[in-house]
């Protein structure tokens, strides 16, 4: 079967998903929120704003109509989470069928609004069952340069589970199928909070043992709040967990490190989000994350030490004294 894809968003990861698709010849629409973005694209045959240099190959095609995407059978979503609940009622609003469409998110993130995941607010928006996320630990332009990586499709339906699978499948980019959608989205979303926090630690220039501190107790922190909300604990130990924390904590490419890191070394919040040409989704997921932990009841408390700098001014070095001097207590990891 040949498939038809449209990709909603045109960041650096859903233009990597598009170009590596095209690359295996299926043929893909991709889509800017923003107009003047889909006209440089149509005129340079690239993405100079997020991929400069990365040539469009056929049948890659530019999509400056939303309404025209929608006629594809998989349609990805693929932009910051506080805008997708924006773009999926503007869809709603031109009353075009989706049915029978396979939606699929690669949004990483919680709504601050709803708490909610991105295939919880397409579900709601929608009223489509046919959801799946894709997630892992991909640094687009290891992903566009074929350096072997690796991801998780999820989905509760396993015949077009099994489909998505194939479709995104390639030599170097090896996908495993999962049925445990609360928990990919939960390790995806929440491994950026802990990548903040590992970013503000080697910007105050501490070592490897405080990073590998950070991390697995990172993953506890997430682990803990994924089993509260229904999520499988082994799910987070995978390549949409552990995998896409160790990657994002440690790539000199993440946005979400590289802002802890600004953030440690003394400079201002709001000037480095001024100066960032891409989201670090971190920023909004701490929100929700601080927000959900005192809803049910669950404690994080590296990711309630990065809420207080990020939002409260609260010294990155003061956050470490009070992280390091709670009681103690033994090891539980959920």
């Amino acid at each position: 079967m040949k498939e038809k894809v449209s990709i909603i968003g045109a960041g650096s990861w859903g233009t990597t998903l598009a170009v590596v698709l095209a690359r295996k010849k299926v043929a893909v629409d991709l889509h800017s929120l923003f107009p003047s973005h889909n006209l440089q694209m149509l005129k340079t045959g690239q993405n100079s704003l997020f991929l400069k240099g990365v040539k469009f190959p056929q049948p890659l095609r530019i999509n400056p109509c939303l309404e025209n995407t929608l006629d594809n059978e998989i349609i990805i979503f693929a932009v910051p989470v506080k805008f997708v609940r924006k773009v999926l009622q503007k869809i709603k609003r031109q009353k075009f069928s989706l049915k029978g469409k396979i939606l699929v998110s690669v949004s990483k993130g919680i709504e601050a609004a709803s708490l909610k995941r991105t295939s919880e607010i397409i579900a709601e928006e929608l009223a489509s069952k046919n959801i799946a996320v894709l997630s892992g630990p991909n640094i687009a332009r290891e992903v566009l340069a074929g350096i072997p990586s690796a991801a998780i499709l999820a989905s509760k339906t396993k015949s077009f589970g099994k489909r998505l699978q194939a479709l995104f499948n390639s030599p170097t980019f090896r996908v495993y199928l999962h049925d445990d959608l609360t928990g990919v989205e939960l390790g995806g979303a929440l491994k950026n909070i802990i990548a903040i926090a590992c970013g503000i630690s080697d910007g105050l220039g501490f070592g490897t043992n405080t990073k590998a501190a950070l991390v697995t107790r990172g993953l506890v922190e997430i682990t803990r709040l994924g089993k509260k909300l229904g999520a499988d604990p082994e799910t987070f130990w995978g390549i949409s967990g552990l995998g896409d924390l160790v990657t994002t904590c440690f790539s000199p490419d993440s946005r979400n490190r590289s802002l802890g890191q600004a953030i440690g070394e003394g400079k201002k919040v709001k000037a480095i989000i001024k100066k960032m040409t891409m989201v670090a989704e971190g920023l909004e997921t701490v929100k929700s994350a601080y927000r959900l932990s005192e809803k049910i009841g669950v404690d994080l408390p590296i990711t309630r030490q990065v809420y207080a700098v990020l939002y409260r001014a609260k010294p990155p070095k003061q956050a470490v004294v009070d992280l390091m001097n709670r009681p103690l207590k033994s090891e539980r990891i959920a």
